[in-house]
């Protein structure tokens, strides 16, 4: 109990990468914290806790979010996404996953689950993205090791591997 009264609690229930997750919290809650404390999901990166680098990007009704800055609460009965979710239900990787292995889209790999996301989205939108849009979708998240080039050969691929896919 704080000095100002007992600590309140709201309940929350969301889908979490096809599953249906409930918690209750309390209401100052970033979901970002909700995705890595409560439901275990550490690929959910906490970077710069201001909403600005992209590491803890997760797509919200299949809109990009820095989960650092959104209220669990104003995720309650979204479908939130994570790249935990990015793979295929046999347990493979998905287009996404398997292009930023295939070109090296990673170093440090901090960045990755974000950007993941990030062309998750794009691709979704575009399935067929102009680099102009694939630049300016991917000025969005930080990276500090890569210098982008590989990151744009990822994000490339994955939308041929997308279309690859969706043309079985």
């Amino acid at each position: 109990m704080s000095e100002s009264g007992p600590v309140s609690r709201v309940t929350v229930a969301m889908e979490v990468d096809g599953r249906r997750r409930t918690a209750q919290i309390p209401p100052r809650t970033v979901l970002l914290d909700l995705l890595r404390e409560r439901f275990g999901l550490t690929g959910v990166k906490a970077s710069c806790e201001r909403g600005v680098c992209g590491a803890c990007t997760a797509l919200v009704d299949g809109v990009p979010a820095a989960s650092c800055s959104v209220f669990a609460f104003q995720a309650d009965g979204a479908t939130v996404e994570t790249a935990h979710g990015a793979g295929h239900p046999d347990g493979g990787l998905g287009p996404v996953q398997q292009a930023f292995a295939e070109c090296g889209g990673f170093q440090c790999g901090y960045c990755t689950p974000g950007m993941i996301m990030l062309t998750t989205a794009l691709l979704r939108a575009h399935p067929d993205p102009s680099e102009e849009q694939i630049r300016e979708w991917v000025s969005s998240n930080v990276c500090r090791c890569t210098g982008y080039a590989m990151i744009l050969d990822s994000v490339r691929r994955a939308a041929q591997l997308c279309r690859e896919e969706a043309a079985r």
